[in-house]
């Protein structure tokens, strides 16, 4: 059986749009100096929310089946853009951070490289077109 996904995007003039994604309705806009009135964000840094969706859904459910306790798990990203058109990332650098106890940072560690290695097809969809770079932070 093939899995599909299926969006609906809706022009609502000057630069905004509205995509409804799984019933949920994600406002998209551009920058005042690009025309538009910044009223919500631009679609290549939601790629980025995506590829931090996809791999922290994957750690949290590995870290769980691990019976790790998680106090805090957080992540951001950065991501350079090429100066031609079309502007495109030449580097994604994913940063996580956790609070765990101590003895359980391999645990936590194994959970990234998973993701990031066999269970994330955003980041695997990515690595197509530039490195994703990851490191993990302990608080």
């Amino acid at each position: 059986m093939i899995t599909k996904h299926h969006v609906t995007t809706n022009f609502l003039g000057g630069m905004k749009f509205d995509s409804v994604v799984n019933g949920h309705s994600i406002i998209l806009d551009a920058a005042a100096d690009n025309n538009g009135n910044d009223e919500g964000p631009r679609p290549k840094a939601l790629i980025l929310t995506a590829l931090m969706g996809c791999t922290g859904m994957d750690v949290a459910s590995l870290l769980k089946k691990m019976h790790v306790e998680v106090e805090r798990f957080s992540m951001e990203c950065d991501a350079d853009l090429s100066n031609e058109h079309p502007m495109v990332y030449t580097e994604i650098r994913l940063k996580y951070f956790f609070k765990v106890a101590e003895n359980d940072h391999e645990k936590v560690e194994k959970a990234v490289r998973l993701s990031q290695e066999k269970y994330c097809g955003v980041s695997e969809m990515l690595k197509k077109i530039c490195p994703v770079i990851w490191e993990i932070q302990y608080l």
